[in-house]
């Protein structure tokens, strides 16, 4: 469990197909602390275990489903991904709950400035948008935000500077995939009510 709140900005390293998985590697500084092997660690809002690290890095391996049902196969060596330690008791949770499984890639619409602050909104399928609502919660590639538009294909976010400062938004453009994770309780909510009895 994660609360959208991200931590820092790793670079991959290399991600590449390997006999049994995908490996993926990331470069951290602040996500290493206190860091033991199988720990779960949010990767653009996607929850992944630590198959091995060291002093600079850490290492996944990754599923084929998951790269295919996340922006991964987007990802280059170079590129910034946003990181989270999982929830722990005692913690700070500042967004909302998040699990780190991804419900579906959006396509960034827009991303701009608008006066102090930036417009981001990301196009989704239109049957997924019975998921979101106005003024709730959304974790866009790990980043726990508040809906601010809807309409039938698509949903707008407001991002501070110090957001896009400290995540990987800063490198968004137009027609790149983020990743997307519903809120929680909405799904829990919509799928009680589609499986009550009269």
């Amino acid at each position: 469990m994660f609360t959208g709140i991200v931590e820092e900005t790793g670079s991959v390293l290399a991600f590449e197909p390997k006999a049994e998985a995908w490996r993926l590697t990331v470069s951290a500084r602040a996500a290493l602390a206190d860091l033991t092997l199988g720990d779960s660690i949010a990767v653009n809002g996607c929850c992944l275990t630590v198959a091995a690290f060291d002093a600079g890095s850490f290492r996944f391996d990754v599923l084929e489903e998951t790269r295919r049902l996340t922006n991964f196969a987007a990802l280059k060596p170079g590129a910034a991904v946003n990181l989270e330690r999982s929830l722990r008791f005692g913690g700070k949770v500042g967004g909302h709950f998040v699990t780190g499984h991804i419900d579906t890639v959006g396509t960034v619409a827009t991303f701009e400035p608008r006066g102090k602050d930036y417009y981001l909104r990301v196009r989704v399928a239109p049957p997924l948008m019975r998921h979101v609502v106005h003024k709730g919660s959304i974790a866009i590639d790990g980043i726990s935000l508040t809906v601010a538009e809807t309409a039938d294909d698509a949903l707008a976010v407001w991002i501070i500077p110090h957001t896009r400062a400290v995540t990987n938004l800063r490198e968004k453009r137009a027609g790149d995939p983020v990743n997307l994770e519903f809120d929680l309780l909405g799904k829990h909510v919509e799928k009680l009510l589609a499986t009550r009895t009269p």
